[in-house]
């Protein structure tokens, strides 16, 4: 694989923090955006603030990838995806990987849409670029569950299921696509099992030896409803290896 000197935004993150060791073992040079300094160690840091755009045009500078992972949950991403393209424009034309949530076309809520926006910044932003969407990780079942974790029950929402997918194997397609062309929409990258959110959260239970009863509540709303139609699944494209059980056993292994 061509060595390629990488920017990583969101490389503290939760998908972040699995991609940037396997750039590196995969011989990249890698550069992390960060807020704050900190002790110089690999990877290499860089200062910038996405939210105001301060440092972004020597966090850009040299580089001829930019995975953009960085969120604000949807609060101010679609500002902060477009100060990104401004910096890199400045740059070297940078090939820019953003990576999105399969089923965002015409979703209700709100932090799809904003992921849609995104993309369509990055579709014309002029650089050469990649999207990935991806299904849901395995951690948001947990964390949906442990948000609960006060409560006498866990609640799911009735009639929703979930494809999750493993980080690493996220990122190692994203190590993939760093060493390619852009290649615009490649294909989604869905989790191997199509499962019912309340069996997830049964495993999640059993799996950190919590017992207490799992309930399916009708929840209204019409981005609910866009979950129960399944806009977030890609069954088609389960290409994942990792399940949810495999995730739990090796989360949670005692």
């Amino acid at each position: 694989m061509t060595t390629t000197r990488v920017l990583v935004t969101g490389g503290t993150g939760r998908l972040g923090r699995v991609l940037v060791p396997m750039l590196l073992g995969a011989g990249h040079r890698v550069r992390v955006l960060t807020r704050r300094e900190r002790e110089p160690a690999p990877p290499e840091w860089a200062v910038g603030d996405l939210r105001t755009g301060a440092g972004l045009p020597g966090a850009v500078a040299g580089t001829d990838v930019i995975i953009h992972l960085a969120t604000t949950n949807g609060r101010a991403d679609v500002p902060t995806t477009g100060r990104l393209i401004e910096a890199a424009r400045a740059a070297v034309a940078p090939h820019l990987v953003y990576v999105s949530i399969v089923g965002i076309d015409g979703a209700a809520l709100g932090y799809y849409r904003t992921k849609l926006a995104c993309e369509h910044l990055v579709e014309h932003s002029g650089l050469p670029w990649t999207i990935l969407r991806t299904t849901q990780f395995h951690d948001l079942i947990t964390a949906m569950c442990d948000v609960q974790r006060m409560l006498p029950v866990t609640v799911m929402p009735a009639g929703v299921a979930f494809q999750p997918i493993d980080v690493t194997e996220v990122a190692d397609q994203l190590v993939t696509i760093a060493g390619r062309p852009a290649a615009h929409r490649v294909p989604d990258l869905g989790g191997p099992e199509v499962r019912d959110g309340a069996e997830l959260a049964r495993d999640y239970l059993r799996a950190i030896g919590r017992r207490r009863p799992v309930w399916s509540v009708p929840v209204p709303g019409k981005a609910v409803r866009d979950y129960r139609a399944g806009i977030h699944l890609a069954p088609d494209r389960a290409v994942g290896r990792i399940t949810f059980d495999d995730f739990l056993a090796r989360r949670y292994a005692r």
